[in-house]
């Protein structure tokens, strides 16, 4: 038994369905969020991003929660504790939205898609626990929430994504960006959405735990995919202007504040119904005391998460929350908050580095455009 003074073992990470496939590829497998996945194979990050942005990389995404509620009065349920207007979401479509505290704070950001007598949720791997608990203490009426431990979660990221998947699933390139349902890929039973997290055209493919190997390998084995991991997807992701859990959202941010309100539908704004409308209400009517932005760092340094933000008299003004290099921005990028005073694109800030103060712009989000495919 340990003594008192001495600190716990931590926890062995948890294995995904594809766990020995990544180290057969040689990825270097790092803990996250309390799952043993690659950070990046041989290619390196670099190579894997700008395979993503030419062609098609596959994804190992099944740290992800996959949840599943039923029940008569699921949507009202759910939609007592999200924005999202779910009662006006069309079975087999999908949409993005996040759980709110009563201060509007975000406790997690989630995917929800209609599956006709039944919703999925994706809800984030550090999340994941917090997540069920607060669903399981706060859905109200003849609903059911199930976790779909058996399960894992890919993701085919890329241009040439769709044509690679029709080879497997014939129809699949039809579908448009937020569609998800049901698919047959080389004859496994899947759920396939469009979607993911690279700005990128894409898909999402929830399959059973004992048959991802087999996918990811067929998938893997066409010429124009490659294996990516977390490291080119962050970098991906930043050059996109999403949001990543714990870094630009959290229960210190609200909505507004983060530049989400497009996730809130009309009859939600109105309504309210959802913990933190007043909040979230208010500051749609009169502005957020600070907003999330893209900055450009005016030289080749990179500016990290943490750096504080000052303006030119060198007040705080806030801070920055994700940031690094973006390869196919050609050059250091990041996110963070400001005041809503120095929020206009085109405003001159600095980030403190080390002990100086290096100018960045503030400017529109994404710094890559997207290439969602809308049909």
């Amino acid at each position: 038994m340990a003594n008192n003074g001495e600190s716990a073992v931590a926890a062995e990470p948890k294995h995904t369905p594809l766990y020995n496939l990544h180290k057969e590829l040689g990825g270097k497998v790092v803990d996250f969020a309390g799952y043993a996945l690659p950070v990046q194979y041989a290619a390196g990050i670099m190579a894997e991003h700008q395979q993503t942005r030419q062609s098609a990389a596959l994804f190992d995404v099944s740290h992800m929660g996959q949840l599943r509620l039923e029940g008569a009065d699921r949507v009202a349920a759910l939609e007592a504790l999200v924005p999202a207007d779910i009662a006006g979401l069309a079975p087999g479509r999908q949409r993005y939205s996040y759980f709110t505290a009563g201060d509007a704070g975000i406790l997690d950001d989630l995917m929800i898609s209609n599956q006709g007598d039944w919703l999925s949720l994706v809800v984030n791997a550090a999340c994941k626990d917090a997540d069920i608990a607060h669903l399981q203490a706060n859905l109200q009426g003849d609903v059911r929430l199930m976790v779909e431990e058996d399960r894992a979660l890919l993701a085919l990221q890329g241009p040439a994504a769709a044509a690679v998947l029709a080879r497997h699933a014939p129809g699949v390139e039809t579908l448009r960006f937020m569609d998800a349902v049901p698919v047959e890929i080389a004859g496994l039973s899947c759920r396939a959405s469009r979607s993911g997290y690279t700005g990128e055209d894409g898909y999402e493919i929830s399959v059973p735990g004992g048959q991802a190997e087999t996918l990811a390998r067929r998938l893997l084995a066409e010429p124009e995919v490659e294996p990516a991991g977390l490291g080119a997807r962050d970098s991906l992701r930043l050059e996109a202007g999403l949001c990543l859990y714990g870094h630009d959202i959290d229960t210190t941010t609200t909505p507004i504040e983060a530049d989400l309100a497009w996730a809130i539908q009309k009859r939600r704004r109105s309504e309210g119904g959802f913990p933190g409308a007043a909040v979230v209400q208010r500051q749609l009517a009169e502005g957020p005391p600070r907003r999330r932005v893209g900055l450009l760092p005016q030289g080749r340094a990179p500016v990290r998460e943490g750096a504080p933000l000052k303006d030119a008299d060198g007040q705080d003004i806030g801070l920055v929350t994700s940031g690094g290099f973006g390869p196919s921005a050609g050059g250091p990028i990041a996110m963070g908050y400001v005041t809503s005073e120095q929020a206009s694109e085109g405003t001159e800030v600095q980030a403190e580095v080390r002990g100086k103060l290096l100018p960045c712009r503030v400017t529109a989000l994404p710094f890559v455009k997207h290439n969602y495919y809308r049909g």
